[in-house]
């Protein structure tokens, strides 16, 4: 009988755990972990399954962190905002196994049968019917796709090309620290049309322009979905709001832990008493604690660090406080009384729209929006800008922020290229919007990659959670947040001897045979 797996790829990696001789720690200590997000709620939930008496605090009202959804009224009728879309790819294993937990079957998530790309020329790429199996699923949309052609393709380093392949991760993001995605797609020589539409598109998903995001992160990710795993580039979403869908049942399977978990409680630092026991201190007074994990956004973590001078090293702690946020982005939801042409795509990406990056008709993803839209006879359009511009937006962290006037020519300029895009809904009534802008996603740039704090931090009961913290695995965005969420709880539970749980991943290296031969050959 076949080994159990995580998805359809045979050859998924298994990184088990520190092997511990306790089966449970039986209530023996007490884990405080701030921030409700993915990270802090995977390392919660697992520490918990491991009988560890866990406290979750969240600033917020809500859990969810950045991927919360929260009641708005419109039109007198109760639906939901979030921060936007996000795809839940088949590769997620360690946040699929998250859900798994309120959620056994994943029935909800929803599968979105394609994920196209389109450009201001007018060029189109599709994912549909592209094989998974690597590298079939890279020539297949090579073939199909209009950004290739064959003069296009002729210009291409072979040798840098080939580097794509010939990878070996972690020591794959040393070898192109200092290096960005810009750079390396220079080196590469591809067309430019192929460059926006099969590449930019990663490095905008992390809200970063591409001369400041991580040439290793970017081909950590090419290697995720095209080259390193059988699992291909189409994906899941949740089928109702985020908190519907995912918080309310996770939460109350913490509940069912016995976990405590605490919302609208803001964490400002930990301290270390006299006789070496833990405290976190709250805007609802201490909580003492046998171990801390700091699941929180970059900016909250490089305040509570600040504000706990004990902790970590001279240079752990310069090393943290030099990590700097990504550019602001904005998010704009609109509640329609028409409807798009029958036919449109449920999610666009696009390049060469101005600040337009990405659209999704929310009524054709989330249920809750679909029967506000039934009930109207309106839709739900979502439009998404990226990598904004600092100079216009400031440079804060964290809530809303900016000059109204730019504002205001954002959002003319987004729903112009909206209308180049679906001219039928030009004369539409507005009858409800919201407007976010923000700038708390991590940047991950050119930095040294090794030189980012981890999880383990100087003191080992102390340990770091989230997207932004380095990750020897190819995984990024949620997955990495729940990868490291599954680490953090993983390396407390190793130092009292408790049986962890481990991770999983696409595989660390490339699948093909010889292809490290093959580019010295090219390059010589």
């Amino acid at each position: 009988m076949r080994a159990w797996r995580p998805g359809r790829d045979v050859r998924a990696e298994h990184q088990p755990p520190a092997p511990g001789q306790l089966s449970s720690d039986d209530g023996r200590h007490r884990v405080v972990v701030v921030g409700g997000g993915i990270a802090g709620v995977t390392a919660a939930v697992l520490l918990a399954e491991r009988g560890v008496r866990v406290t979750l605090l969240e600033a917020t009202d809500r859990l969810g962190g950045r991927v919360s959804a929260w009641p708005v009224t419109v039109e007198g009728r109760t639906t939901a905002m979030s921060r936007g879309f996000h795809a839940f790819f088949r590769q997620y294993y360690n946040l699929r196994a998250l859900l798994r937990r309120a959620d056994p079957s994943l029935e909800r998530l929803r599968p979105v049968e394609d994920y196209p790309l389109v450009a201001g020329s007018g060029l189109r790429d599709s994912f549909t019917g592209i094989p998974r199996t690597p590298p079939w699923g890279l020539v297949g949309f090579v073939a199909q796709s209009p950004s290739f052609t064959l003069r296009d393709l002729a210009r291409v380093d072979v040798g840098e090309a080939l580097g794509l392949l010939d990878v070996d991760f972690p020591a794959t993001f040393s070898d192109l620290d200092a290096t960005s995605a810009a750079d390396l797609l220079d080196r590469l020589r591809f067309p430019d049309a192929a460059r926006h539409l099969a590449l930019e598109v990663f490095a905008r998903s992390f809200f970063a322009h591409p001369r400041d995001f991580s040439a290793g992160e970017l081909v950590g990710m090419f290697h995720s979905y095209f080259l390193g795993s059988a699992e291909g580039l189409l994906f899941d979403v949740a089928d109702d709001d985020f908190d519907t869908a995912i918080w309310a049942p996770l939460g109350r399977h913490l509940a069912r832990l016995g976990a405590q978990v605490r919302t609208g409680v803001r964490a400002s630092g930990v301290e270390q008493r006299d006789d070496g026991s833990l405290v976190v201190a709250t805007s609802d007074g201490d909580v003492p604690a046998d171990a801390v994990v700091l699941a929180t956004d970059r900016g909250p973590l490089q305040d509570l660090v600040a504000a706990s001078p004990w902790l970590g090293d001279p240079a752990w702690r310069d090393r943290l406080a030099g990590l700097r946020a990504a550019p602001p982005f904005a998010v704009w939801r609109r509640w329609l009384d028409r409807a798009p042409a029958e036919g449109a795509a449920p999610f666009l990406g696009t390049s060469g729209f101005g600040r337009l990056d990405n659209v999704s008709f929310v009524d054709r993803l989330e249920d809750g929006a679909r029967r506000w839209a039934q009930a109207t006879g309106g839709s739900v359009v979502e439009l998404h800008a990226y990598a904004l511009p600092d100079e216009v937006f400031g440079d804060v962290f964290g809530d809303v922020f900016g000059d109204e006037a730019a504002g205001a020519a954002l959002r003319d300029g987004l729903w112009f290229e909206l209308l180049r895009l679906h001219p039928e809904l030009g004369g539409a009534g507005v009858l409800g919007e919201e407007w976010l802008v923000r700038r708390d996603c991590p940047l991950v740039g050119t930095d040294p990659w090794a030189t980012r704090p981890g999880v383990r931090t100087p003191d080992p009961r102390v340990v770091l959670a989230g997207d932004g913290v380095r990750c020897e695995l190819p995984v990024a965005l949620m997955e990495r947040a729940a990868t490291t969420g599954t680490q953090a709880a993983d390396a407390l539970l190793a130092g009292w001897d408790v049986a962890g749980h481990g991770t999983w991943s696409v595989p660390t290296s490339t699948r093909l045979p010889g292809v490290h031969r093959l580019r010295r050959l090219v390059r010589t």
